[in-house]
């Protein structure tokens, strides 16, 4: 169950932030990462066993690659290299979908716009001056959400709540009933009010030699 839902999560973040599409490897996926001076690509695995951890790390020679996976850091941290270095460990997440009907917080307004396989969500404040956002990559029944924002000015307002109610509402119209993202700390804790369960630590690690 969780190797297929990383399966989804990286295929859905390439198509969000429109890399060209994974490639298949034996220990899972590489994605190029294009325009990012922190990354140059990164191997995602969808399985943290030893024999293809070690054999993801040996096939890296670029500096600034990463390598993620479902796993505790302290689990794998034996099996890798010299140059490779930990970074936050982020959260796999995942929710069945479900129609809330949201309303934009007073004082602000709402678009949602797709292009392709991308829906984003931007929320805009009296001014016109965008105050949160959003997006999700379209896959069919499921979706993966991505790059959920707010502006520091507008935080603790609702509004983070808000995009991933209105994304989600969206994807249920276009026939999508799971939904799956990688969460950072702070987004975890709020994905969790919107009934999105953990099911993975996502290992995070990058090749600084």
């Amino acid at each position: 169950m969780v190797a297929d839902m990383v399966r989804t999560w990286v295929a859905g973040w390439a198509v969000s932030r429109r890399t060209p599409p994974p490639v298949e490897k034996p220990w899972g996926f590489y994605v190029e990462v294009v325009g990012n001076p922190d990354e140059v690509g990164r191997h995602v695995l969808p399985e943290a066993e030893e024999s293809l951890v070690r054999s993801a790390a040996a096939s890296v020679s670029a500096p600034r690659t990463w390598m993620k996976m479902p796993a505790e850091p302290e689990e794998i941290e034996s099996w890798l290299p010299q140059g490779w270095a930990w970074e936050e460990s982020g959260h796999l997440m995942a929710v069945d979908l479900m129609a809330t009907h949201p309303v934009a917080p007073e004082g602000y307004t709402a678009t949602v716009e797709t292009l392709g396989a991308v829906t984003y969500a931007r929320v805009l404040d009296a001014a016109g001056k965008q105050a949160a956002q959003g997006q999700m990559a379209l896959l069919g029944e499921a979706v993966v959400v991505d790059r959920v924002t707010t502006d520091e000015a507008h935080r603790r307002r609702g509004l983070g709540n808000f995009v991933m109610r209105t994304l989600t509402d969206h994807a249920l119209e276009t026939g999508a009933v799971l939904g799956v993202l990688g969460a950072t700390d702070a987004g975890r804790a709020l994905y969790e009010t919107l009934g999105w369960k953990k099911h993975a630590t996502l290992a995070e690690c990058v090749y600084r030699p």
